[in-house]
């Protein structure tokens, strides 16, 4: 059976990666990963407040994060995929080229950023997207994709702006972190809750939308627990499949799990390459281009 896939151009075995988490900010912890049968491996990321903030040495700062990269890079035979994570001007392309000396395959953009400014217009926002975008382009040579959150007014259109400025991939979608509220101490507290799998039907959505649209790999990384998320967001268009929070609950090992189940299903379904089901059920594909849309939202109600 033929699971071999591409993503930002990089060649890999097959389409299970795993995604920036903190299992692998540990040389030991990425071997693991590797180990567990990741195609690929996405380290954690580089934060803009680590790299302005004046300190280079201590865990967590820009000169750790490097010897990451060039140890991974050379203990393992696997795609070593950095990430940056900011939301200003500053400090992209330095870094953007410090990870790919250091060895890195391509680069994950994150541009955590949340308008709470009510003074900030959406073409600010988007913006502020396309610039760092075009900063860390014009420093590297590695692929580099853009992990994006849905909050855009019109996704589609910011995509293909993307696109069109030179993104080689896109990851959907970031999840932000809202805050919560604890009672007993009167405080703002941050909450991590893993994904679930139900969080999957927004990027499943448009992920079928866009993958015949724009010519860019797309990562599916959101609410992926079992083979049956995999399996959705291969048949939708995907050209990797990410996870890291059901590599937390049950450990690296289940990547391995997940790649069975997949393998297993192409089997049952007589398919034997990965590009026989892989955007097989997109929107351009679908007998029903429609249940994407707003058809789709009145059915359900009714």
């Amino acid at each position: 059976m033929d699971l071999k896939t591409t993503y930002l151009g990089l060649d890999l075995k097959h389409p299970l990666v795993a995604s920036a988490g903190p299992i692998a900010k540990s040389l030991d912890g990425v071997r693991q990963l590797e180990d567990g049968n990741a195609a690929a491996i996405v380290l954690p990321s580089l934060f803009e407040e680590q790299f302005l903030d004046g300190g280079s040495d201590g865990p967590g700062k820009p000169e750790a994060y490097f010897d990451l990269i060039r140890q991974a890079a050379d203990a393992t035979d696997v795609p070593i995929i950095a990430s940056l994570n900011g939301i200003t001007d500053r400090g992209w392309q330095a870094h953007a080229k410090a990870v790919e000396e250091a060895g890195a395959a391509a680069l994950e953009l994150n541009v955590y950023y949340i308008p709470a400014d009510i003074e900030t217009t959406s073409d600010d926002v988007e913006q502020r997207y396309v610039d760092a975008l075009k900063m860390v382009k014009s420093s590297v040579a590695i692929p580099v994709a853009m992990k994006l959150s849905p909050y855009f007014s019109a996704f589609g259109a910011m995509a293909k702006r993307l696109a069109d400025e030179g993104v080689d991939g896109l990851a959907l979608f970031n999840r932000f972190y809202q805050p919560d509220i604890d009672l007993s101490t009167m405080q703002v507290s941050p909450i991590l809750d893993l994904s679930s799998a139900h969080e999957s039907r927004l990027p499943l959505m448009w992920i079928g939308v866009l993958s015949q649209k724009i010519d860019v790999s797309i990562a599916a990384t959101t609410g992926v627990q079992q083979a049956e998320q995999v399996i959705k967001y291969l048949l939708v268009g995907a050209d990797v499949v990410m996870t890291t929070s059901s590599l937390l609950r049950s450990g690296p090992q289940h990547m391995a799990d997940l790649l069975r189940g997949l393998a297993q299903w192409m089997h049952d379904c007589d398919y034997t390459r990965i590009a026989q089901i892989r955007g097989a059920l997109s929107q351009d594909q679908a007998a029903d281009p429609t249940a994407f849309l707003r058809a789709n939202y009145v059915e359900t109600l009714q």
